[in-house]
């Protein structure tokens, strides 16, 4: 059996509801990003902590790097989120080393924050 057709007079961005009305397409979260400027704000900001991650994480020991997120980038700098206060000292102790990293690969504001992750939510 074929499924059944979209009606014409729906066009091509609207389907038809469960209760039977008009429901607009879902719009594709990356033209969402696109067209409001504070989301594309915040997905810039999350590409360019991404990035700074993939520079400093060959510096982060094998067993680390699984404890540590990136966190929000901002005009004095990075924020590296550590899941616990430990991490967070080694952190520390590799500071220096990962804001060469991210200044040789030209990502300025270099300053590197390390913050212990909250466990709440």
């Amino acid at each position: 059996m074929l499924p059944p057709s979209r009606p014409r007079y729906l066009g091509p961005n609207f389907r038809q509801s469960a209760q039977g009305g008009q429901v607009p397409d879902p719009l594709p979260i990356a033209k969402a990003l696109a067209q409001h400027e504070g989301l594309a704000r915040l997905g810039a900001l999350l590409q360019a902590s991404n990035r700074r991650m993939a520079v400093v994480e060959p510096a982060l020991p094998g067993a680390l790097v699984r404890f540590v997120k990136p966190g929000p980038v901002d005009e004095e700098g990075w924020t590296l989120l550590a899941a616990n206060a430990a991490v967070a000292a080694k952190l520390r102790h590799l500071q220096p080393r990962l804001e060469d990293m991210l200044m040789e690969a030209g990502l300025v504001p270099s300053k590197v924050r390390v913050k212990v992750q909250s466990q709440g939510g």
